[in-house]
């Protein structure tokens, strides 16, 4: 019979999640000594796994100093942190020994042969089915965890009687109120016979609702569903100071979050500078290995920030300002250039020029401290909880961030809908006051690429 629970903790865990061997209360947390071994490749990284790494080890090493890792160091929270060596002889197995998954999937056997009741916890499906095929029972590794089913959208939808969309607050708002709301949820409500017939509103806590409109901007552009409206109503108010965009790809979470900070840095000079920032995933490694400089590595990875800034410049032009061919259309083209200028809206090199913008590489923002900035994060569910603390507790005095990304298309191997860090952000920080969520349904690209969303 067993004497005890062991969890035998593969590498992906650690590297996801630093802290991990102190969330196993009361039990034994297992580290094959492979797993060190693997540790030892990734902590000269520049990227998130290599801090991840780094994190591990000084907590390994300070737990050294309590005590032998060999024979197992006790916690404050009545668990057990010990390395584990594989077990001689080694056991017969279909599987090939020189690979480092299987080693590590054998060091658990070993500890059951020891006497412990072990369940293999890894990130890797396919690890979870080689033990499985051993008889080791396995889990992934979830300290956060969101339901697709149940994950905080940030809004709801009520309908009533097209009369009550005639007064300032439906009648309906009050007893929606009394049954429970986020601070900062929104409500969409919608007449009963007709779903393009409707008012959206924020709850402020208190019984008390704001009534969402359109801000107030220079540029010629507006919301263009109720769900971008929601989102421009949490990026223009300077009390919100995180907001979270989510949503498939087209619905605009990049757009609007640009289009607020340009706003709020150009035109109303509520923040000194916008700077932005996308994880570089498919790289997979650090771009110093790239040549040239970091403005130059990061091009390449910024090219739907281009994308989106240029719409935006586009879009502020009046249909007159442009020309028809030739000289004619030189000099119309330099005039525009001139009142483009002078209404705030520069060029990107222009305003990285005069320091009003920044792009700057998710890994060279660990230790910093961003005073009075738009600090806007794209891609986010590509990165874990624990890479989205690190950058959320870099937010200075007078600055705001904003997260947004695709919960559907995520690169990294070992995060999914329910454990991304964009996600369970959304969801942790819900009903307080200075932070909303927003979920972005409606696709508003072209026909092509809504087909596309829906046919592949």
């Amino acid at each position: 019979m067993a004497e005890k629970k062991i969890y035998v903790l593969d590498t992906n865990v650690l590297l996801h999640d630093p802290t991990a061997i102190f969330n196993f209360k009361g039990v034994t947390v297992g580290i094959p000594a492979l797993v060190l071994e693997e540790l030892d490749n990734f902590k000269g990284e520049g990227t998130g796994r290599g801090r991840n790494t780094r994190e591990i080890i000084r907590l390994l090493d300070a737990l050294r100093m309590r005590g032998s890792l060999s024979d197992g160091v006790k916690l404050e929270n009545e668990g057990v942190v010990k390395v584990l060596f594989l077990r001689e002889p080694i056991p017969q197995t279909p599987f090939k020994l020189d690979v480092k998954d299987n080693e590590i999937i054998l060091t658990a056997l070993g500890a059951r042969a020891d006497g412990y009741e072990v369940i293999f916890v890894s990130k890797d499906l396919n690890a979870r089915v080689k033990a499985d095929a051993l008889g080791i029972p396995t889990e992934d590794y979830f300290r956060e965890h969101i339901s697709e089913d149940t994950f905080y959208k940030g809004w709801t939808t009520i309908q009533v009687p097209s009369i009550q969309l005639k007064r300032e607050f439906p009648e309906e708002l009050v007893a929606l109120a009394k049954e429970g709301l986020n601070l900062n949820q929104f409500i969409l409500v919608e007449s009963q016979h007709n779903p393009h017939n409707y008012q959206v509103f924020r709850y402020l806590g208190n019984g008390r609702f704001k009534h969402v409109q359109e801000p107030n901007f220079q540029w010629p552009l507006k919301a263009r569903n109720p769900q971008q409206l929601m989102a421009l109503d949490l990026l223009f108010d300077n009390s919100v100071q995180l907001v979270t965009l989510f949503g498939p790809a087209g619905t605009g979470k990049t757009f609007l979050a640009l289009l607020a900070g340009l706003h709020k840095v150009l035109v109303e000079d509520e923040y000194e500078k916008l700077l932005i920032s996308r994880p570089v995933v498919p790289l997979g490694r650090d771009i110093g290995y790239l040549p040239g400089t970091v403005e130059e590595k990061l091009h390449s990875w910024m090219l739907p920030i281009y994308d989106n800034m240029e719409f935006i410049v586009h879009s502020s032009q009046m249909k007159h300002q442009l020309g028809l061919v030739d000289h004619e259309q030189q000099m119309r083209k330099k005039k525009f250039k001139e009142k483009r200028e002078q209404r705030g809206l520069l060029p990107m090199e222009d305003l990285i020029k005069h320091n009003k913008l920044s792009l700057e590489a998710i890994t060279y923002m660990r230790g910093r401290s961003i005073p009075y900035q738009y600090i806007f994060i794209d891609e986010v569910q590509n990165l874990t909880p624990h890479e989205v603390k690190t950058l959320v507790s870099r937010v200075g005095e007078g600055s705001k961030i904003v997260l947004s990304g695709d919960p559907y298309q995520i690169d990294s191997p070992y995060l999914d809908f329910s454990s991304n860090g964009l996600i369970v952000t959304g969801d942790k920080f819900k009903n307080q006051r200075i932070s909303g969520a927003v979920y972005l349904e409606t696709t508003e690209r072209s026909e092509l690429s809504k087909l596309a969303g829906e046919l592949l």
